[in-house]
């Protein structure tokens, strides 16, 4: 088991004060979120000029469009949003625009789409099919990336967060007066850098109703839409308000919007569940593949893995830095487990985690460490720029309690159901929890899209941040859509698995889909098998 090692007692102070008074009531709540989905429709705004595209890489382009930062006062404050736009190769049979979201919440569009060569086989990559006939847009949400991207922390207090110890035998990797104390410095920061009033037009509806306006702007009638991840909520909410404006529309690694609008502890209790699953099926497959093919453990993978962890965590491995790649550091048993939790969720990469592993069983940290760095968004508190867009999107979403007793109760919960992955998701809301702009007019009636065509849900099997059940209710909620299933492990599907590949290309080109319930199989079996067998 992973114990805890005894720390030196610490003063909190005024901050830890005031994020008492907020969690626990003293303060007044946000009020209620209404339905406003009346506001749906930007036909108030004027309409928005014509982009002017300039070039800014291979086959791609870049503009700038403003839009209202609230919709219910379009004459207002505006935001300027980046867009990128990679041309259709196939000019003569181009179909339209297909505009696309990676997902996080907080995953620059552009530099996704900026990315697409170097990134082949992995989720969200458009085959050349689909790049032939169609202009995919790329739009970074408002408070990411090229559009206003959110500011909570300054270069310190990031590099500060970067350098903490982190207990993985503790929920939430710190004592809980400390996690409050970071959540009021990160709340405060926010608004320190933003005002209120952007911080909470940040909500999904707003994103959609952005979309439309790009749509306008692209003289488009209908637009394509492919979203993965957080872009499945993005999906929904624009086909919910402009329902007509949907030609096709393509969901992978579908959220629960029901849950996504809702208290937000279940749903990161989910998401913890979702992580240990598959943490749980790298082990049992070591296990069954047998020391031959997965020497880690001799035979009890798990066992070894807690060992290492506690070893880790008592006497972190030093990090010799290495030009272009690391600067060096330290290993902890918490960055092991943050990096192992990261690769066991695709079984694309269980062939490095083995391998990190090892080296790290053998005194190499090196490998887990730079895996560990490259980490740049997840479903729990990770000290990067784009966690705080991240958070900053969710908390305008996400209707979080402000009580610390419902906060101590799911991480108690947390840590009893996902032994392992559950401190990691303890007290990961505390920041929504104590949100300094609440967004009182999001939309929050079910994202059913009435009125628009059929959608794709494509869903793998074991997901580490989307369960499966999720695109299960997603195919539920929604007014009419079609369910289609990856065997596997992994978070996103397009991209990386042929069957999937033909059927969301069939959909986003000719808008047939497969038989409700349709199963892929996966290319090639899972296997724990390093990369690189080393003497031992």
């Amino acid at each position: 088991m992973i114990r805890s090692r005894p720390r030196p007692a610490a003063r909190y102070g005024a901050a830890f004060a005031a994020a008492v008074m907020v969690l626990t009531g003293c303060s007044s709540g946000a009020p209620g979120p209404r339905d406003t989905s009346a506001v749906g429709a930007s036909g108030s705004a004027p309409s928005p000029d014509p982009l002017t595209w300039s070039a800014c890489g291979k086959n791609l382009e870049c503009a700038t469009i403003k839009v209202p930062q609230e919709y219910t006062e379009p004459d207002g404050a505006q935001i300027p949003l980046a867009l990128m736009r990679h041309r259709a190769t196939d000019p003569g049979n181009r179909i339209g625009s297909l505009v696309f979201n990676p997902g996080g919440p907080g995953v620059p569009a552009t530099e996704a789409l900026r990315n697409l060569p170097k990134t082949a086989g992995t989720p969200g990559i458009f085959s050349p099919a689909v790049l032939a006939r169609f202009d995919i847009i790329a739009m970074d949400p408002r408070g990411v990336g090229g559009s206003q991207a959110v500011r909570c922390l300054t270069d310190e207090q990031r590099a500060d967060a970067a350098e903490t110890a982190f207990d993985p035998a503790v929920p939430g990797g710190k004592p809980l007066p400390r996690l409050l104390t970071d959540a009021a410095a990160f709340t405060d920061g926010c608004v320190e850098h933003q005002s209120k009033g952007f911080l909470a037009s940040l909500s999904t509806d707003n994103v959609a109703r952005d979309i439309d306006r790009v749509r306008a702007a692209l003289g488009e009638d209908r637009i394509t839409y492919y979203g993965l991840s957080y872009g499945t909520v993005v999906g929904p909410m624009y086909a919910t308000l402009f329902p007509h404006r949907v030609r096709q529309m393509v969901l992978d690694a579908p959220v629960d919007t029901n849950q996504w609008f809702g208290d937000s502890l279940p749903l990161q209790h989910d998401v913890a569940l979702a992580s240990e699953r598959t943490l749980n099926a790298w082990f049992e497959t070591c296990r069954t593949e047998g020391t031959a093919v997965c020497p880690f453990g001799a035979g009890d993978p798990q066992a070894a893995f807690d060992a290492l962890i506690d070893r880790l965590e008592a006497k972190p491995l030093r990090i010799a830095p290495v030009k272009g790649v690391t600067p060096g550091g330290r290993l902890d048993g918490a960055m092991a487990l943050e990096a192992t939790r990261a690769l066991a969720g695709d079984q694309n990469t269980w062939p490095l985690l083995t391998s990190a592993l090892l080296a790290a069983q053998d005194g190499n940290g090196a490998p887990l460490y730079t895996l560990w760095s490259s980490v740049t968004v997840s479903p729990f508190p990770v000290p990067t720029a784009m966690f705080e867009t991240h958070t900053a999107v969710r908390c305008a979403d996400w209707r979080t309690p402000t009580g610390i007793a419902a906060h101590k109760a799911a991480a108690r919960k947390a840590v009893t159901e996902a032994r392992r992955v559950g401190t990691r998701a303890a007290y990961s809301t505390l920041n929504c929890a104590r949100w300094p702009a609440p967004n009182k007019d999001r939309v929050t009636k079910p994202l059913t899209g009435a009125g628009a065509p059929p959608a794709l849900v494509v869903a793998g099997r074991l997901d580490p941040v989307t369960p499966h059940h999720w695109a299960e209710t997603m195919t539920r909620t929604l007014d009419s859509a079609v369910l289609l299933t990856r065997e596997g492990v992994g978070h996103g599907s397009y991209g990386t698995n042929s069957c999937v590949d033909s059927a969301v290309d069939a959909a986003l080109i000719h808008g047939t889909h497969p038989a409700d319930g349709t199963v892929c199989k996966t290319d090639k079996p899972a296997t724990t098998r390093p990369l690189v067998f080393a003497d031992r």
